[in-house]
């Protein structure tokens, strides 16, 4: 998981607008795009239409609303003038297409008298679709959409008959866990191509970068059909790289600009934009000297200057702005008026002049900065005057550079007031927005640095509270979080109770992918397996479909060279895309009939959320990575207590890389164990847990959410007690001394019994939720076939389906089976009736994949290779599971995708392989159509079969050893367990029997694997 740190600077826009007022810009009907509800989160969405076949007068309005985790808009919405035709006669007949519907009747709607409705089946499949209808003077309003989404239609239409925000909560169905980039997706695909571009932009200046992203990457897929589209296909890859850099996405910037540099293009207003963009990435990775070149390098002028002071717009410029929009847009009056390409130019060297300014800051050059960035604030206000909404935060981002000038320059008066005032510019521009949350933070900073604590903890806590509401998270600006979690920390030794605080920012900090995937299961399993929990698995799964057709699809488009076969690919792509949208639109909507699945309100789990899912016994001890500083926090049922590491980001990486070159390295092909660095997993206990030892004493079921580098490490094998590493570095150095006998060290999991959790919210979500309902307890897969001669003669397979000989797997990979000895000991001692195992050829992909009983088996065991690591460095790496060769598409392997589309409703699933906890790349999870995480320990082969519907994955962090039968032992210690005996314990106890002998006493064949999910559940029910 890569973690920004970049200057938080505006991005300049290529579709930029001027709005006339501020009270213009409250108006729905003058916005391109506003929210619908007031409670925290927003769940729909309502987007204005340019082009619609109902639109026939200047004076017409048509809009769409898209809900979050809808593929496609559930419903529209009009404000029609009656002059001339009839125009719920006109909607009748655009409607009859979609749905057949009866007549209107009375209806009523708080607030909104004289509305009728009428209720409709859709002509394709049984989905209601219902229509709202109400006239006020001469204009007919209307809102209509599938009837599973009535609160959103209801108030809808209350909303733009108003002309108003009107309050109101709005209860729709979902499946995600609440992810805004998800729901930007949706909006994405259902815009023109010039709103979805200035929307893209709009999220964008307001801060949401990884909503932005999602709106480039769906231009960039759509940029590869017509002509128009790909002239635009450099502005879209600059964006794209911008949005990665600011993620703190180094490298894939590096690539999207040197691809974008490719594209040509001749335009002043696109090569302002290009050059500032790179001079930003450049900025963003202090490379300051690099950014100031690239901001020297010059650019074509515009001959045509139009004069960037005064509001008024003449009406040949009216025109070209924005012919075919209605009246209002065409006056200028909305928030979203083209400006002139030689206005849009002066802005973007403005942006380059506060860029200069910055760099110049950056090297500590005060008077140069002051010079450059107060240059570009006034450039910006003279454009129309200030009335620019789109530019706002990159005014408020020139006032917060100038502020550091100033407060570095002993001017703190005039510091305090720029970032003041840069805050209320975003909160007119861009309420409720990342950009203003971001201000605020940078405001508080100061305060809390000005010896103002009271208010700058009171403005942090505004901003934490706005940010957990809305569902988001720290992407793009932890380090702006970085100075709370100092100051709470700091104020904590003597006001305890900020420890709530601390918990509730900790919770906005960035997740690992798995996170959103096991909350997603939760939410599948939340009513048991009943049809709801079925069309939830059906949206999912939808959901995942169209994604991975959309990748195809923006693949093949790009491709220059199609060939006919091509074209038919792309035609066929498309119709699927869209039947796929139709069936989830439509089980969305009748997931709306079951309660437990419409979200209301996104609500931030607390403290004491945490605490009442914790059992007596139990502790929660939760590590983040915060800018560069690593903290800790741990929670008892009745106790926490928070406090920051001496540990640095960097630092853990290194101790973390050390242990593990000490456990299992390979060196000229050959995996090695070294000696343990017990000094150094005893130093590391100190730091991570040392200020919390007292509390840890009484803990003996112990939750671990790792951070950082500590994903990859297992908490189990840190040393709780110095003696014990005295003694053992005394027995060692002794004539005849084994450095391989650790028997008497006091490891943490000794004593203590550990699982993984991968975020708060899902381990309190997966304890609640039911367990499995399979009426089987034990299935088994391994011991695949070997490769025959011929085959291998004839054969070549490779993970990454391109096909390159360079990244086939060895086909000798095959030819080194696990033993079936631990499924068949397993088995035994569950009970054949209750247990099967699957071996030989028939453990194949192919015969995996088809079958339909998996979900009748509570505990799922692979014993198999894992092939998680790419077979050389320039492969891609794609983790899959090794098995036989089958019939028909088999390659011999379960890969991530396959392994997502499993069905199972397992409590465990046992991954008796090599490095099973290990990363997919960003690049594999999306082929799997899985749109968020990616890159990070445990997003890997843990993800996936979390994602199949494992509760709780049992994976390995290094290679499962063989010697002394260490891995056989530790699995099938597991089922010796009296029944009723929990997942931890179980593990614990086959864990220290190989503590206990000197063979196998070193961590390289105890500790490699982790519980990930909810350990207090048992292995084998009790009778």
């Amino acid at each position: 998981m890569r973690r920004s740190w970049c200057v938080q600077v505006a991005v300049a826009v290529a579709a930029m607008a001027a709005t006339s007022s501020v009270a213009q810009v409250s108006k729905p009907s003058l916005q391109d795009s506003f929210r619908l509800g007031s409670g925290a989160g927003i769940l729909c969405q309502v987007q204005s239409r340019g082009i619609d076949p109902a639109v026939v007068d200047i004076f017409d309005r048509a809009y769409s609303v898209v809900c979050r985790d809808a593929a496609v808009p559930i419903g529209r919405m009009f404000a029609l003038r009656r002059s001339g035709s009839d125009p719920l006669a006109r909607l009748s007949d655009i409607r009859k297409t979609q749905a057949s519907c009866g007549p209107g009747v009375a209806a009523t709607i708080d607030g909104l008298p004289g509305v009728r409705a009428a209720e409709c089946k859709l002509n394709e499949g049984d989905v209601g679709y219902r229509v709202y209808s109400v006239t006020r003077g001469k204009t007919v309003y209307v809102a209509e959409g599938l009837a599973g989404y009535d609160s959103a239609l209801r108030l809808g239409l209350r909303t733009i008959v108003a002309d108003r925000f009107v309050p109101g909560e709005i209860a729709v169905a979902t499946t995600s866990g609440g992810d805004p980039a998800a729901f930007a997706r949706a909006q994405a695909g259902s815009l023109d191509i010039d709103r979805a571009i200035s929307e893209g932009y709009r999220r964008n200046n307001s801060g949401s970068y990884a909503e932005a992203a999602e709106f480039f990457d769906s231009l960039f897929q759509r940029a590869g059909g017509a002509e128009e589209q790909r002239k635009r296909l450099g502005e879209y890859l600059v964006n794209r790289a911008l949005q990665k850099s600011n993620l703190g996405d180094f490298a894939e910037a590096d690539a999207l600009f040197a691809q974008a540099a490719r594209v040509p293009t001749t335009d002043p207003v696109e090569l302002r934009l290009r050059r500032n963009l790179k001079a930003l990435h450049l900025v963003n990775q202090r490379r300051l000297d690099e950014a100031v070149a690239e901001l020297d390098r010059p650019v074509a002028g515009i001959t045509r200057m139009t004069p960037a002071s005064g509001a008024v717009i003449e009406p040949a410029l009216a025109a070209e702005i924005n012919s075919a929009a209605p009246l209002a847009r065409q006056l200028g009056l909305t928030s979203n008026v083209s400006l002139t390409p030689a206005e849009k130019a002066l802005i973007l060297d403005a942006q380059a002049q506060q860029l200069r300014g910055t760099a110049l800051r950056l090297k500590r050059n005060f008077p140069g900065a002051r010079a450059a960035l107060s240059g570009a604030l006034a450039t910006l206000v003279s454009v129309r005057e200030g009335r620019v909404s789109s530019i706002a935060r990159l005014r408020a981002q020139t006032m917060g550079e100038l502020s550091i000038v100033e407060e570095e320059s002993a001017n703190p008066a005039q510091a305090e007031a720029l970032l003041r005032s840069a805050v209320t510019l975003l909160e007119t521009e861009y309420p409720a927005s990342a950009a203003v949350n971001a201000s605020k933070a940078r405001l508080a900073s100061y305060l809390g640095r000005n010896g103002q604590t009271e208010q700058a903890l009171t403005l942090y806590r505004t901003v934490v509270d706005s940010m957990t509401a809305a569902g988001g998270t720290t992407v793009g600006f932890e380090n702006l979080l970085a100075p709370y979690f100092a100051l709470l920390v700091s104020e904590m030794r003597t006001k305890p109770a900020l420890v709530d605080d601390f918990f509730l920012a900790s919770e906005t900090l960035v997740r690992p992918g798995v996170a959103d995937t096991q909350a997603v299961l939760a939410r599948e399993l939340s009513g048991g397996s009943d049809e709801g929990a079925r069309l939830f698995r059906q949206s999912v799964n939808l959901t995942r479909d169209i994604e991975r057709n959309r990748i195809e699809l923006a693949h093949l488009s790009m491709d220059q060279q199609r060939d006919a076969m091509s074209e038919q690919r792309i035609t066929d792509l498309g119709a699927t895309i869209a039947a796929l949208e139709r069936d989830q639109i439509a089980t969305q909507a009748k997931l709306g009939d079951f309660p437990r699945y419409r979200a209301i309100s996104t609500q931030a789990l607390s403290l004491a959320d945490l605490r009442s899912a914790l059992k007596p016994g139990e502790a929660y001890l939760k590590v983040a990575a915060v800018g560069t500083a690593i903290y800790a926090l741990l929670v008892t049922p009745t106790e926490a207590t928070a406090y920051r590491t001496p540990l640095t980001t960097a630092a853990l990486e290194a101790k973390v890389d050390a242990l593990r070159d000490t456990i299992a390295k390979e060196e000229n092909g050959a995996l090695l164990t070294f000696p343990f660095d017990v000094k150094l997993a005893r130093e590391l206990y100190v730091d991570l847990i040392g200020p919390a030892a007292a509390l840890m004493s009484q803990v003996r079921h112990l939750v671990f959410e790792p951070d950082g580098a500590m994903l990859r490490l297992p908490i189990n094998l840190l040393i709780a007690d110095q003696a014990s590493v005295d003694a053992y570095l005394k027995q060692a150095a002794a004539p005849g001394g084994d450095e391989f006998d650790m028997r008497r060290i006091a490891w943490l999991g000794r004593d203590k019994e550990v699982s993984t959790a991968v975020s708060a919210r899902a381990f309190r979500d997966v304890r609640r939720a039911a367990p499995s309902a399979a009426q089987n307890q034990y299935l088994g897969f391994g011991h695949n076939a070997p490769v025959s001669g011929l085959a291998q003669l004839t054969s070549t397979r490779s993970v990454s389906g391109a096909g390159g000989i360079d990244c086939d797997w060895p086909l000798d990979q095959w030819n080194k089976p696990i033993a079936e000895t631990e499924l068949n000991t397993a088995r035994a001692i569950i009970g054949g009736s209750r247990a099967a195992v699957v071996t030989g050829r028939d453990f194949s992909d192919t015969n995996v994949i088809a079958r339909k009983d998996l979900n009748q088996y509570r505990i799922i065991h692979f014993a198999t290779h894992g092939l998680v690591t790419a077979p050389r460095p320039e492969c891609p790496a794609r983790p899959a599971l090794l098995t036989s060769f089958g019939d028909g598409k088999s390659d011999g392997l379960l890969s991530f995708r396959e392994i997502y589309d499993l069905r199972l409703d397992a409590d465990l699933v046992i991954l008796s392989a090599c490095d099973t906890a290990g990363k997919a790349t960003v690049a594999a999870t999306r082929e799997a159509g899985v749109t968020s995480g990616g890159g990070a320990a445990l997003d890997g082969l843990v993800r996936a079969f979390i994602g199949a519907g494992g509760r709780s994955v049992l994976a390995s962090h290094w290679p499962a050893p063989d010697s002394y039968r260490a891995t056989e032992r530790l699995i099938t210690g597991l089922f010796d367990a009296p029944p009723g005996t929990t997942s931890v314990e179980a593990l614990r106890v086959a864990q220290n029997k190989l503590m206990d002998e000197a063979d196998t006493s070193h961590p390289y064949y105890w500790a490699g694997f982790a519980l990930i999910g909810d350990g207090a559940q048992p292995v084998l029910r009790a009778n």
